[in-house]
């Protein structure tokens, strides 16, 4: 046992336990920390359903009705607000204080364990009305987690059975609670409350959102994220990172299961993301190859084996040490189609056990199970909460700010394409267009692919990333090679100069879609007429910088 302790702060850095007042919504381990508290001599203080748990495993307790003379109201929902409970953990341990405490008939309570009605598993429901989710938004659990997290110089607050023994390690070490440790809970309780209060304030605006009542609601955003892990570094070796979620959920990268591999790196990450976003906007079975955000192959077809090798042949080059993504489970027969080719990361719905037992024989290849592309928001409320919201929009930070837009999920129904040309496309030229419209709003502005026309819907060359819209036709007619000849082409935004359009039909383009809306579209028409292919103004930009 060691001494009391005071700082110059007046705080004391070792209390004794003697007074526990327990008010819990999550009762797992409860019993079992009761029972250990009570070894060193704790009282407990408790009430509602926590009294019940506690007395019913034969555990004595003090209820709170008990403490304050008054007795529960509002069908629960007044229990603990009441000067003999606050007073009691908002006093210090000073002569004014105690003597107010025996104004009010209140001892002082030395550790408060409390957690909150389950307001986000709540609106978590698929089909949760707003009144039960007002129902669950707790008002006296998060002023008692308040009250001792503010008076952590004296009090110990525990708002997350994981922390149970983290308090019994100090009681069985010293047989007190370290200032270190309050400290160290207070801060953890701070951030539940305010954790907590977002994710009503979310609910409240999705529903105004969907009501069309949110008048300025946007004036303030509060982003609630939950640190998953620690990156080994960032883009580069002399940078830190950070995986944060904005759940708190036990889920894994991007909401999927990491099976198998090394720890995925920062850049794997956004490779991965980048790659399953292309992945899952497809219909058919599709895969995706990313080289440093850039898709490098991309392509549908009847199965994933012959999408795999559609897609890596669009560049064999750059798919060396990318990241693959496919819509469908990954099979042996795919797996074996990739040969011997380094992949740095691979992500799919699931893979069957033959491509596990491939796949596992690649000890540098990271595995990631991906959540079902069809259900929508991961079984999550529509009414809106912090992950749908997140879902809705995407962030990027700059120098002093943030930017928030929705994110881009291709056309709206209403878009309407419009054929501009006198050439009419044929069926499967307008096949090829559609697929290759989806790939181009997945590359990097200014964006270029350049996709077959067949059975199997490819891409054969991609140009990205370049200041103007000409060089990245040039390096994605470059890359296809002879197979531009016959292919068509889609262009993320505008063609500003027919000269992009004339370097498209030189390398033997046949049809292009892109938006139209430049002041110059007539000439870049003129071109496309000149030269018999066909033209297609969707009316819809796709802009990724």
């Amino acid at each position: 046992m060691i001494p009391d302790v005071r700082t110059t702060s007046g705080i004391t850095a070792i209390i004794r336990l003697v007074k526990v007042l327990i008010s819990v919504s999550d009762k797992s381990h409860l019993i079992d920390f009761a029972q250990r508290l009570r070894q060193h001599q704790a009282q407990f203080i408790a009430s509602g359903g926590t009294a019940r748990a506690l007395q019913a495993a034969g555990i004595f307790v003090t209820t709170v009705e008990q403490l304050t003379g008054s007795p529960e109201i509002l069908d629960g929902r007044v229990k603990t607000l009441h000067p003999a409970v606050h007073a009691g953990i908002l006093a210090r341990d000073i002569d004014n204080d105690r003597a107010d405490l025996v104004k009010v008939g209140a001892e002082m309570i030395d550790l408060v364990v409390s957690n909150l009605y389950p307001f986000q598993k709540t609106i978590a429901q698929k089909y949760v009305t707003m009144a039960d989710a007002i129902e669950n938004i707790d008002i006296g659990g998060v002023t008692l987690i308040r009250a001792a997290a503010k008076n952590f110089a004296r009090v110990a607050v525990v708002c997350d059975p994981q922390d149970y023994d983290r308090v019994l390690h100090d009681l069985d070490t010293y047989g007190k609670i370290s200032l270190e440790l309050r400290e160290v809970l207070a801060l953890k309780a701070f951030a539940h409350t305010a954790a907590y209060d977002t994710a009503i304030r979310d609910y409240l605006m999705g529903v105004s959102v969907a009501q069309g009542t949110a008048n300025g609601y946007a004036n303030v955003q509060t982003l609630t994220l939950h640190r998953v892990q620690e990156l080994r570094y960032g883009e580069n070796p002399h940078q830190g990172a950070t995986l944060f979620s904005f759940t708190s959920s036990s889920d894994g990268p991007l909401g999927g299961r990491f099976l198998q591999g090394k720890e995925l790196s920062y850049n794997n990450m956004l490779d991965l993301d980048a790659a399953w976003r292309a992945a899952k906007q497809f219909d058919s079975p599709s895969v995706v190859i990313v080289k440093h955000l850039s898709p490098c192959g991309m392509a549908c077809a009847a199965d994933l084996t012959t999408a795999y090798q559609a897609a890596f042949a669009c560049d064999t080059v750059s798919a060396f040490g990318g990241v693959i993504a496919a819509n469908r489970e990954i099979d042996g027969a795919m797996v074996r189609a990739m040969g011997d080719i380094f992949v740095e990361c691979i992500a799919a719905p699931s893979y069957s056990d033959e491509a596990l037992g491939l796949l596992a024989k690649r000890k540098n290849c990271r595995l990631v199970e991906m959540p079902n592309k069809n259900e929508a928001g991961n079984g999550r409320s529509v009414n809106g909460n912090a992950a749908h919201l997140a879902e809705e929009y995407e962030y990027r930070s700059i120098t002093g700010g943030i930017l928030r837009q929705t994110l881009d999920k291709g056309d709206p129904a209403t878009t309407t394409w419009s054929v501009v040309s006198k050439a009419q496309p044929s069926e499967a030229q307008l096949r090829a267009l559609k697929f290759a419209w989806v790939c181009v709003q997945h590359v990097k502005s200014n964006a270029i692919v350049l996709a077959n026309v067949g059975e199997v819907c490819a891409t054969v060359g991609i140009g990205a990333g370049q200041p103007n819209r000409v060089d990245s036709v040039r390096i994605a007619t470059s890359h296809a090679g002879a197979s531009a000849n016959g292919a068509v082409l889609a262009s993320d935004a505008f063609f500003p100069f027919a000269d992009g359009v004339q370097a498209a039909i030189d390398a033997g383009i046949s049809a292009i879609v892109q938006p139209g809306g430049s002041v110059r579209d007539a000439a870049a028409i003129a071109a496309a007429d000149a030269a018999g292919i066909v033209m297609i103004f969707t009316g819809m930009r796709h802009f990724r910088h």
